[in-house]
């Protein structure tokens, strides 16, 4: 498939080897590397600052020799390009005496426009304003050659439907890069081209600056700077090669290579466009400057994507991340409900206990937000209420997980009173969905019956996943009076379990807590023959891990139905095979869109993460959409 068709774009940076003060051999190692990223799918190559030239020329940027031999290799360099935008640095002299450091862009044969830079430095080892000048307020039409091409700072350059803009080097390191201006005025990339010198720590302070500029942009940012063989006198160069995108580091390079360091991303301008559109900060901005876009050259096409998918977005890879996340995630859903606590003038939480992962990551909230207040533990009131499907199994760790926490449990068998209601209503006894809502209600009276005898709050269990697929009873295990896990998705809830076990659980909490990581997810509301979890819910909707794949990307980056399809493939390459995706994506879709009516009557709960579906903050939606159009563009994937 072609890429674009998802809302990607490649781009392409490089910073070569130079040769100082040779412009035409310069321009010629530049069109082969150009060459080389153009076959590999680039849109768009962006070189070093003054990479024509070389950065590092000194006084002989008042030479007209090398002023001469640029023009003319720049005049030379624009007629070899093709349908894909190469961006190089070289100086622009005026007859008035100014001459101005310049990102020029070529295109089609064609110089397309030039942008000047307008913060010129001369502190510590820069003394630019010796030879440049300001490029801030200057639009003139140029001539070079048979070249006519207009100098300015704001202008964007079209790559087919995505506009880009420049910023080179300094201008982003000032309080107010062009940059933003830029970006306000519709660029989707920012590109830099640099000179940036390294020093001890510069690394992580220049990774810092362009990921701070593209969150709040909300752009691509690529950034080039000039390689080890721009070095001189006092300075060194590592050619450092950087991209991010909405303030994440998309890809970077390694530094001080003596040959030439290249580097190829995907951007999603889709995300890019869906992320601006929500920020309703961001579209009451606007802009001071008069911007011009100029159409430059195609979007190109390409067959594979470099994007990396993780198959759990919620779920940070790096450990010492993880951890630090899921330790604050049981923060904040403690101090939530400390709050609510607070206000409702109550000691005292109910839950009901299942033996499964959710109510288990509640109640250790709920031990957290009782330490937090200094209440004893017997102010918690846990409740397991077996039913018609109850597992000797869960039995067992529900009362492991009450007795190693010194908590006083109650057990209420409802299988009577749910079979009396079943008699009463004149159900016929089949294992239907009447059958499974009843016990869960059921389970709801008891715990809200129970809250008011002990003038308390029920503390809700299901987690953001089970909301999104509607996979709860409606006025059942749908409600409570706070539920501490409703942002929570599913597979982060077995990790911040996981987290508690390994590093704050005694031993004897931990092997009770294993216990239940080990325990196939399940409702346990259809009748077991055997005594074990036989109704598991993953062989029903399918896995998880999928379902909360779709759910990160649908609401967090805007994907579209087919996009969802195709970086899921991505993403459990060698897992699912197109067949089963599609079915889990249909799954996905129907149950998403057609149980809005459950969250738009949602309790309150925390918001823990980026993604919630709390119809207070985050998500409406209309409880009649619709979705079969896309439901059977889905099958026809």
């Amino acid at each position: 498939m072609d890429y674009r068709e998802i809302g990607l774009i490649r781009v392409g940076a490089v910073a070569p080897v130079v040769n100082l003060a040779n412009p035409d051999a310069n321009a010629r190692h530049i069109l082969s590397l150009y060459e080389s990223l153009v076959a590999r799918g680039c849109s768009a190559v962006v070189t070093p600052e003054l990479s024509l030239t070389g950065y590092s020329c000194e006084d002989l940027f008042f030479s007209d020799e090398l002023l001469v031999s640029s023009d003319q290799s720049l005049v030379w360099l624009a007629e070899q390009t093709g349908d894909a935008a190469l961006l190089v640095g070289a100086p622009i002299r005026r007859t008035n005496g100014k001459m101005y450091n310049c990102a020029i862009v070529c295109a089609n044969g064609k110089v397309i426009g030039a942008v000047p830079k307008s913060a010129i430095p001369n502190h510590y080892e820069y003394y630019e304003d010796r030879w440049f000048d300001s490029g801030t307020g200057v639009r003139e039409l140029v001539s070079i050659g048979q070249h006519e091409f207009v100098l300015d700072r704001n202008q964007g350059f079209l790559l087919g439907d995505v506009s880009f803009a420049i910023e080179v080097c300094e201008d982003l390191w000032i309080s107010n890069p062009p940059s933003s201006d830029h970006c306000l005025n519709g660029a989707l990339i920012v590109f830099n081209l640099s000179a940036s010198n390294e020093l001890i720590s510069k690394l992580t302070y220049r990774r810092s600056l362009v990921n701070m500029q593209s969150a709040k942009c909300i752009c691509g940012y690529v950034y080039a700077s000039a390689g080890a063989h721009e070095s001189t006198k006092d300075t060194v160069y590592g050619g450092h090669l950087i991209a991010s995108e909405n303030g994440v580091t998309l890809n970077e390079s390694s530094r001080f290579s003596l040959t030439d360091t290249e580097m190829l991303v995907d951007i999603d301008v889709a995300k890019i466009q869906f992320e601006r559109r929500r920020t309703a900060t961001y579209r009451s901005s606007t802009s001071k400057s008069v911007w011009n876009e100029v159409s430059c050259s195609s979007r190109q096409g390409f067959d594979s994507t470099m994007r990396l998918y993780s198959s759990r977005p919620f779920v940070p890879t790096a450990e010492e991340e993880l951890s630090t996340r899921t330790s604050e995630v049981l923060e904040i859903q403690s101090t939530g409900l400390v709050r609510r606590m607070i206000s409702a003038h109550t000691d005292t939480l109910v839950i009901g206990l299942s033996g499964g992962l959710d109510s288990t990551l509640a109640y250790l909230v709920c031990l957290d937000a009782l330490s937090k207040l200094g209440r004893p533990i017997s102010k918690l009131l846990p409740v397991t209420m077996p039913g018609l499907g109850t597992s000797d199994h869960t039995l067992q760790s529900v009362l492991s997980l009450a007795s190693t926490t010194g908590t006083k449990l109650s057990q209420l068998d409802i299988t009577e009173a749910v079979n009396r209601h079943l008699d009463q209503i004149c159900h016929d006894g089949a294992a239907d969905l009447t059958m499974e809502n009843a016990q869960a209600r059921e389970r709801t009276k008891i715990l809200f019956d129970l809250a008011n005898m002990h003038k308390g709050l029920v503390v809700g269990t299901g987690d953001l996943s089970e909301l999104a697929l509607g996979w709860c009873t409606f006025n059942g295990d749908h409600m409570s009076s706070y539920n501490v896990n409703a942002s929570v998705p599913k597979t982060l809830v077995s990790h911040v379990v996981r987290w508690y076990s390994e590093n704050r659980a005694p031993r004897k909490l931990a092997e009770v807590l294993n216990r239940i990581l080990d325990t196939p997810i399940s409702p346990e509301l259809v009748p077991s023959e055997s005594g074990t979890v036989e109704q598991q819910t993953e062989s029903i909707l399918g896995p998880f891990e999928v379902h909360d794949f779709f759910l990160y990307h649908l609401l967090r980056t805007g994907a579209t139905a087919r996009k969802l399809f195709v970086i899921a493939r991505i993403a459990f390459e060698n897992r699912y095979d197109d067949k089963e995706l599609k079915k889990f994506l249909v799954t996905f879709w129907e149950r998403f869109t057609t149980n809005q009516f459950k969250r738009t009557v949602l309790p309150a709960g925390p918001k823990v993460g980026t993604v919630s579906l709390s119809p207070r903050g985050d998500w409406r939606m209309p409880d009649e959409v619709d979705a079969e159009q896309i439901l059977e563009a889905i099958r026809e994937f």
